[in-house]
């Protein structure tokens, strides 16, 4: 799962981009996606080029987790060479808790998938009181 909060800079080798390139199990494909707050919305971005938006991407919202699964359909050829990843690819993001996520669009447009929700009104913080036991 992935959270829409940046990570700091380490100075370490970003594992995550070690994910996305090389699975060493096996063939593992991911969707690239960025993710910023744009205006009063919360936006997130997905390169999913070659897909078909009304039949192979599905997004979903359960709780505070943003679900996108879309699929590449592979094309039979004969004597070919190819470096483009088919199957299916997934990614599941945390959202922020102030994301309205009853008023979610999206919208595809030249191999790039947007989704942008409105963020709510922060919440005012109720101080919750500690009380003594056994006195």
């Amino acid at each position: 799962m992935t959270s829409l909060q940046p990570r700091s800079g380490l100075g370490l080798p970003d594992i995550f981009q070690m994910f996305e390139t090389e699975w060493p199990f096996g063939e593992r494909h991911t969707m690239r996606v960025e993710a910023y707050t744009e205006k009063d919305e919360f936006v997130v971005r997905c390169e999913l080029p070659g897909v078909d938006p009304d039949k192979d991407i599905h997004i979903n919202v359960e709780g505070n987790q943003l679900k996108i699964n879309a699929e590449r359909k592979h094309e039979e050829r004969s004597e070919r060479h190819s470096e483009f990843h088919y199957g299916r690819f997934s990614r599941t993001l945390l959202l922020p808790t102030n994301c309205n996520t009853d008023d979610v669009k999206a919208e595809y447009e030249a191999g790039i998938l947007t989704i942008r929700m409105p963020r709510r009104e922060a919440e005012a913080r109720k101080e919750i009181p500690v009380a003594r036991k056994g006195q």
